[in-house]
C-alpha cells in the first residue's frame, strides 16, 4: 500500500521547485494522488503554457500512483461538504481528504488552512 495521499498544491511544489518539495520528493515512489487532483495539476500546468506532451512526461516521470475518482471515493467527496463548507474546501480538496480517509493515509498540502480541520485523516504541512 503507498503511504502518503498527494493534494495539487504538494505535486505543484515539486514541479515548480517552491518550498515544502524537499518534503514531498522523497515520498514521490510511494505516494498517491485521485485523478481529480491530477486534473488540477495539468490545468495549472496547462496555464503556465506547458505543452501536453510535456506535461504527460513530467507527470509521468514522477512516478506517483493514481487513483481513480470512483463512486465511493464521489459520495465520501460529497460527504465532507457539511464539514468543510465554512472553510471554502473545494470539490478537488474534498476529493483528495476523501481519499486519504478511504485509504487511511495522510495527506499532504500546503495549503495552511487544512491544518484547522477537524476531520479523520492526518494532515501534513508541506511548508
Amino acid at each position: 500500500m503507498k503511504d502518503s495521499v498527494l493534494d495539487a498544491t504538494a505535486v505543484l511544489a515539486v514541479l515548480n521547485d517552491e518550498p515544502g518539495a524537499e518534503k514531498v520528493v522523497p515520498l514521490l515512489p510511494r505516494a498517491v494522488m485521485s485523478t481529480v487532483n491530477l486534473a488540477e495539476v495539468v490545468s495549472k500546468l496547462a496555464d503556465a503554457g506547458m505543452p501536453e506532451e510535456t506535461i504527460h512526461t513530467v507527470i509521468d516521470e514522477l512516478g506517483i500512483m493514481v487513483i481513480p475518482f470512483d463512486e465511493p471515493l464521489a459520495f465520501s467527496t460529497g460527504f465532507l461538504r457539511p464539514a468543510t463548507s465554512d472553510y471554502g474546501l473545494s470539490l478537488g480538496d474534498r476529493a483528495c481528504l476523501a481519499l486519504g480517509t478511504h485509504l487511511h493515509r495522510p495527506v499532504l498540502t500546503a495549503d495552511r488552512m487544512w491544518s484547522t480541520l477537524k476531520l479523520d485523516v492526518a494532515i501534513q504541512m508541506i511548508r
